[in-house]
């Protein structure tokens, strides 16, 4: 009788060894399939540039205040209508992904993010910016590596803006 629940006991010990290992096997696959639904996607890769990290060369720049004080208060609102406007075209084009203000009263009044590689180009594109003509502005550009997807940035803003600037 000892010797049958031995071997009951192993019996029990070799199915449940089998389970686990049916199980991890499972896991580990389910684990697999979960990274392969959102995996690599090498037509979305090209079409946003992307290196085999995912990821590509921009031009980040640091909008600084500039020397020039406007302190007529119709004169800073139309230079700043202005300078939304040269927002809105450099996105449209392709050229900005990312504008945005800081929203404390410092020096570095904002960021831009262009979608090219040169700095001399955005040297070219900021200077077509109202307030960087005026003077109100200044921009500081570095090269900046970060991931592709930045691209889509622009058109998913389209979903979720209401409201234009300037309206």
């Amino acid at each position: 009788m000892y010797i049958y629940f031995q071997k009951i006991l192993i019996m029990n010990k070799l199915i449940l060894l089998t389970i686990a290992v049916i199980v991890a096997g499972c896991t580990s696959n389910n684990v697999v399939d979960r990274q392969n639904k959102v995996s690599y996607n090498p037509v979305l890769a090209k079409k946003l540039g992307a290196d085999e990290y995912g990821m590509k060369k921009y031009v980040m720049a640091f909008l600084k205040s500039g020397p020039v004080k406007i302190t007529d208060s119709t004169e800073r609102a139309k230079l700043q209508v202005a300078h939304l406007n040269n927002i809105t075209r450099l996105a449209n084009e392709g050229k900005l992904l990312v504008a945005g203000p800081f929203l404390d009263s410092q020096e570095l009044r904002g960021i831009f993010i262009f979608n090219i590689e040169s700095i001399e180009e955005a040297k070219t594109l900021t200077e077509t910016d109202p307030a960087i003509k005026a003077g109100t502005l200044i921009m500081e550009l570095h090269p900046w590596y970060g991931s592709a997807a930045l691209v889509e940035t622009a058109e998913i803003h389209k979903s979720v803006q209401k409201k234009a600037f300037g309206e």
